[in-house]
């Protein structure tokens, strides 16, 4: 005898919440983690929306970083700025003053150097959104103070406090962007941010154009320098509604936390296998540096974690990338008028070259994922290098025609720069370090990058007053060199979760395998799985023991 509609509706409701009740306690018994713990940490972001508001924020940052980077260069000799600050006034009576220009914007990276070293102390403890949040506030108040200078002192100040914010956020902007990206997506991501750099860049140049026509009061200078005001508070305020990378939120136990921003970045529930294996890669990496004691003495570690191997490759890779001579061509628009172009002319053609430069980063992001990164590195150094062998032989020959040739390969440099080492840079920083040290490891490689790029800018112009076209083989030999470092030392990160690289250099050791070849492999296991549990030395609790699915065990996941 059937049950009246409304008995049959009550016994429905009590079958569904005796089966949500069933499915909650064995997800406690699991995972040891609360579902109604985990649905009070939902973000108001998911999926889609969730990728696309950090991908803003951090291209914001990314943003501020080119203009701030760039606009300093492009107001140095505005008829303004030069009556505000006759220190950068070049003149036969005061030769040093060559070099005071080159200063006031070199020393703007001594303090994203400083900033970027203090991350390996603060980068962990106050976590990725703070850190951000600190950097830019600093940011903000350099910036006034830059807008508001009187003097040289004040303005040489304001310029490393401004850097030392600088410093933070790009040492922390693209491991935060890198850890709250899904591993299909992640290179293309990234790989924006080296877009947003030239974005940034290009409005910085084109100050120079303003500054050439407008010149009747000091806000030719001052308000271009206020502008990055902006930049810095859209981002400071934004980050507030994100998130915190699922990595840290595990490595200070908040693991409820942790699981809620996995489940809304991947936009699947918590029952997905998908989200569950990410969670266990995550506990995994954990676990096989829970032995450890946290200092930074893990950076000189070797074993199964190969940090010391994996420092140095991120060290290495950002001093190769400002020595490719990137700045020589972005930074300078005398270059241009070395070339034999008029003063106007090298403007407009700047201006160009800026454009061309966006061009070419936004075709290298739709290649990222489908060619990989060690592939991009190698194309864009013999490229480079190629180019600038070319214009040394050109410079050499010194006639218009050859001048006019110059101009085009130009172009063709911040190409190949664009596609193998502008945005792959932070992204494959931010993949190669371990979770335990990606913070550290990070803040020293972006230590590296504005070291290096302090030393280029402070060189680039007293080379080509003393060896001119020489400086061009300096470059040409320098990129050449970077073709074998990154065919031999540099593995494959794409196609790959950043726990899966753990699992790569665990099984290298293990193997005695290079790290490069095993990172090519096709058969190395997914981090979460009990293989790869096997190869990092963990073993979960009965009750937390990984997912593995047949579709996925022993294989690398099919998106890079």
């Amino acid at each position: 005898m059937p049950l009246p509609s409304s008995d049959e509706e009550k016994h429905q409701s009590s079958v569904a919440e005796n089966t949500d009740h069933h499915h909650h306690e064995q997800f406690k018994q699991q995972f040891g983690l609360d579902p109604a713990d985990i649905a009070a940490h939902t973000p108001s972001l998911r999926g889609h929306k969730l990728t696309a508001a950090v991908a803003f924020v951090a291209g914001i940052g990314f943003t501020l970083f080119g203009y701030d980077q760039g606009v300093m260069s492009s107001l140095l000799t505005g008829n303004q700025f030069e009556g505000s600050f006759p220190e950068v006034i070049v003149e036969p009576s005061h030769p040093n003053h060559a070099t005071l220009q080159s200063f006031i914007i070199a020393i703007y990276e001594v303090g994203c150097l400083f900033g970027a070293l203090s991350n390996l102390w603060v980068g962990d403890k106050l976590g990725r959104r703070k850190t951000i949040v600190v950097g830019g506030s600093i940011m903000i108040v350099g910036a006034i103070l830059q807008t508001t200078a009187f003097s040289f002192a004040q303005l040489i100040f304001a310029r490393i406090f401004t850097g030392y914010g600088n410093g933070l956020i790009t040492s922390t902007v693209p491991t935060y962007h890198a850890e709250l990206s899904p591993s299909a997506k992640r290179g293309r991501m990234i790989m924006m941010e080296g877009t947003l750099i030239v974005v940034g860049l290009n409005p910085a140049n084109d100050n120079d154009q303003i500054r050439f026509f407008v010149n009747w009061s000091s806000a030719q200078w001052r308000v271009p320098i206020a502008l990055q005001l902006v930049f810095e508070i859209i981002m400071v305020t934004c980050i507030g509604f994100l998130p915190e990378s699922p990595r840290w939120l595990v490595k200070r136990g908040r693991n409820a936390e942790a699981m809620a921003v996995i489940s809304a970045m991947e936009d699947k529930p918590l029952s997905d296998p998908e989200v569950q294996r990410t969670y266990y890669g995550i506990r995994e990496a954990v676990a096989v540096e829970a032995s450890s004691q946290g200092s930074l003495r893990e950076l000189t570690t070797g074993g199964p974690s190969q940090n010391f191997r994996r420092t140095v490759i991120a060290v290495v890779y950002m001093m190769m990338q400002q020595l490719t001579g990137i700045n020589l061509v972005t930074l300078w628009t005398i270059v241009f008028q070395r070339l034999g172009l008029s003063e106007v002319n090298a403007r407009i053609t700047s201006v160009a070259n800026g454009a061309e430069y966006i061009l070419a980063s936004i075709a290298a992001y739709y290649t990222i994922d489908y060619v990989g990164r060690r592939h991009l590195m190698l194309f864009g150094a013999i490229g480079q290098s190629i180019v600038m062998l070319l214009l040394a032989i050109l410079g050499y020959i010194n006639n218009t025609p050859a001048q006019i040739v110059s101009v085009v390969l130009i172009f063709g440099f911040n190409t190949f720069f664009a596609f193998g080492w502008l945005g792959v840079a932070w992204l494959y920083c931010a993949e190669i370090a371990g979770l335990r040290t990606r913070a550290p490891t990070n803040a020293l490689s972006t230590a590296s990058n504005w070291t290096f790029n302090f030393v280029v800018v402070m060189v680039v112009g007293p080379a080509f007053n003393n060896i001119s076209w020489r400086t061009y083989i300096v470059f040409a030999a320098l990129n050449a060199i970077t073709v074998p470092v990154v065919y031999f030392f540099f593995p494959e990160t794409g196609g790959r979760s950043l726990e899966d690289l753990d699992v790569v250099f665990a099984l290298a050791y293990m193997t005695g395998e290079d790290p490069v070849k095993v990172s090519l492999r096709k058969d190395v296991p997914l981090a979460g799985t009990r293989e790869a549990d096997e190869i990092l030395g963990v073993s979960p609790r009965p009750s937390e023991k990984p997912p593995t699915p047949s579709s996925s065990s022993g294989k690398v996941r099919k998106q890079v």
